[in-house]
């Protein structure tokens, strides 16, 4: 019954993804980028972990560029398919250091893949298909995020982005494995 309510909002929140206008979606990106910029736990942190954004999601790209202009140390996920993880990476240029890699999800070239300790990350920015108020948070299903999260150090602070759409009431029950964020930023 819940897998059955999760399969559901995917699909409807994948759909409202795929039809959202780009400039929207560009705008948005960028009152939630300035949201993040503001943060406290943003400004503190040395080293920071952004999702690669994919498919219509709250776009990382220019937030990642304006991290790196800012002097942060940006690390990216590499998706290690055959073990089912995602490692950090450190990612010293946006623009030739990036090939596709599982999923379709943009990753580190081989020779650029340059792993960092877990504890050396003082933010995470990931993503999410759907959120409550709360931080409970939908991945697409496959649980790296969840599973990278279990292994992260518990104060290491975690925000989920998303657009409005994404902000939903009715949040399937939470499962062992589900894992929240600490701070959902929405436009």
């Amino acid at each position: 019954m819940i897998q059955e309510r999760k399969k559901k909002i995917r699909e409807e929140l994948l759909l409202k993804l795929k039809d959202h206008k780009e400039d929207s979606r560009l705008k948005k990106s960028s009152k939630i980028a300035r949201k993040l910029f503001l943060l406290e736990e943003y400004v503190k942190a040395r080293v920071v972990l952004f999702y690669l954004s994919i498919d219509g999601e709250v776009d990382t790209l220019r937030m990642i560029k304006e991290a790196l202009k800012q002097g942060k140390k940006v690390a990216v996920p590499v998706i290690r398919r055959e073990r089912r993880e995602m490692i950090p990476s450190l990612l010293e240029c946006l623009e030739t250091e990036l090939k596709t890699g599982p999923y379709g999800i943009r990753h580190p070239k081989d020779e650029c893949v340059r792993p960092i300790s877990l504890e050396s990350i003082d933010l995470v920015v990931l993503p999410g298909l759907a959120f409550d108020e709360a931080g409970n948070r939908l991945g697409r299903g496959m649980g790296y995020y969840d599973r990278f999260l279990s292994r992260l150090p518990k104060h290491v602070p975690t925000i989920g982005l998303a657009f409005d759409f994404q902000i939903i009431r009715d949040f399937p029950p939470l499962e062992p494995h589900d894992l929240s964020v600490n701070k959902v930023l929405f436009a």
